[in-house]
């Protein structure tokens, strides 16, 4: 069993309380530009995350539904191990094999019908860490 790791932006969850669930590693304030397209807040807390797996599922799909959406903007956070990424969008998790570029094809073309800009959604295996 491996654990996950991953980036939860504290400012995109209607439900903070979900950051009782995860293991904080690391914590940076990120002053918001134009670019981040969130003009509603003035910064973004970004926190470095580590979710167990055997917790990983049910987490996600608290998330999901924990996703703040009164902006006309949508929020992702997301989480991997070596082998699976999930992406969690509102109301819809991605579980997905990191070597399938076509399931990560899905989750991006996913995240740009909800009008997150395309620079935010960088998790296609060609950019993989």
């Amino acid at each position: 069993m491996s654990d996950f790791q991953g980036i939860i932006i504290e400012e995109s969850l209607e439900n903070k309380d979900i950051l009782k669930r995860v293991k904080i590693l690391s914590t940076r304030i990120s002053k918001v530009t134009d670019r981040h397209q969130t003009p509603w807040i003035s910064q973004w807390t970004v926190h470095t995350v580590e979710v167990q797996e055997s917790g990983a599922q049910s987490l996600a799909e608290e998330i999901s539904k924990s996703l703040d959406e009164s902006h006309n903007s949508s929020w992702y956070v997301d989480f991997k191990d070596d082998f699976h990424h999930y992406i969690i969008f509102p109301d819809k998790v991605f579980y997905i094999d990191r070597q399938s570029k076509q399931q990560y094809d899905e989750a991006k073309s996913y995240g740009i019908s909800l009008g997150i800009p395309e620079y935010q959604l960088p998790f296609h295996p060609e950019v993989q860490e």
